[in-house]
């Protein structure tokens, strides 16, 4: 299997003892939320020097805060600084909460946003020239793009069908958030795959991501996960996503049990079509030893699961 963990710290020397640790052990991916150390892509960019191999993506960057030609001009400066293939775009709208909460952005349109925000931040990443009047964007980028020197994958945080017709006709693919197997494989696989083809684009790229825990009591990794999924649980796109996939709740969805069992359930997200898996790890236990213990179960099962 091909296996990413989420990436973080809260300085950059954390974020590359991660990075080169993580590739030391055989993963193939981190995932950095947008809240990393304030932004992720200048520590992924120092920690990318620091190693060879491993892909440091965003998991994910938000689109309304950041103007499609600015984003597309600080992503290929990073990869740039980076100095090597491997940094992955994860993008995608975010939530009405927090464009509305926090930034006061309107959240009236998500779909038409996305849509129009990633017609032109791809093609830029590609190193074309972009000539954009939107209803949400207008991007007109003669001189004003710096060279793209490494490859940037984009990938859209696409859950619904809009957005995963978006992520099929003009993305490298989808990164996904609580989509666990039935919803990949009935939902999301068709959608993307029709759109992918139709626009004569390569099979495209599905990371799944999923909260995993190794342990055997049912009800105490599930008091951890409603602890650790606090912060997203209610949110719309994802309430939508865990009921197509049969799941009322998120604590519901994360991946727990013993290693054989874990290990069928990440099996049956690539059976239902996922390429790669990005394993948010949470450990469980009432106190900081059993915790810790908790956390190097899992990651060791995920280690053996590694192609």
């Amino acid at each position: 299997m091909r296996i990413g963990l989420t990436g973080g710290g809260t300085t950059v020397e954390q974020i590359i003892e991660q990075a080169q640790r993580a590739e030391a052990d055989g993963f193939t991916s981190l995932w950095y939320a947008s809240v990393v150390m304030g932004d992720p892509l200048v520590p992924m960019a120092i920690a990318g020097r620091a190693t060879n191999r491993i892909e440091l993506g965003t998991g994910v960057l938000q689109t309304y805060p950041m103007h499609p030609l600015l984003q597309a001009n600080r992503v290929a400066g990073a990869a740039a600084a980076m100095g090597r293939p491997g940094l992955t775009l994860g993008i995608g709208p975010s939530h009405g909460e927090v464009i509305t909460g926090t930034y006061g952005y309107p959240y009236d349109t998500p779909g038409r946003n996305t849509e129009e925000y990633i017609r032109a931040l791809a093609p830029l990443l590609r190193g074309e020239q972009v000539d954009l009047d939107g209803e949400d964007w207008t991007v007109h980028s003669t001189g004003r793009m710096t060279p793209v020197t490494q490859p940037v994958p984009v990938l859209l945080s696409a859950l619904g069908p809009r957005l995963l017709r978006v992520a099929g006709q003009h993305t490298d693919g989808a990164i996904l958030w609580m989509a666990q197997a039935k919803a990949i494989g009935e939902h999301v696989v068709p959608k993307l795959a029709a759109a992918a083809d139709e626009a004569g684009r390569p099979a495209p790229r599905i990371v799944a991501g999923l909260p995993v825990a190794v342990h055997e009591d049912k009800d105490e990794a599930r008091e951890a996960a409603v602890f650790w999924s606090t912060a997203f649980r209610d949110m719309p796109n994802y309430q939508r996503i865990l009921q197509v996939g049969g799941f009322a709740d998120a604590a519901d969805a994360a991946i727990t049990g013993d290693e054989n069992s874990v290990r069928r359930q990440l099996q049956s997200l690539i059976d239902a079509g996922a390429t790669d898996l990005w394993a948010s790890v949470f450990t469980v236990g009432k106190d900081r030893a059993a915790r810790g213990a908790s956390r190097q179960r899992t990651t060791d099962l995920l280690r053996d699961l590694l192609d």
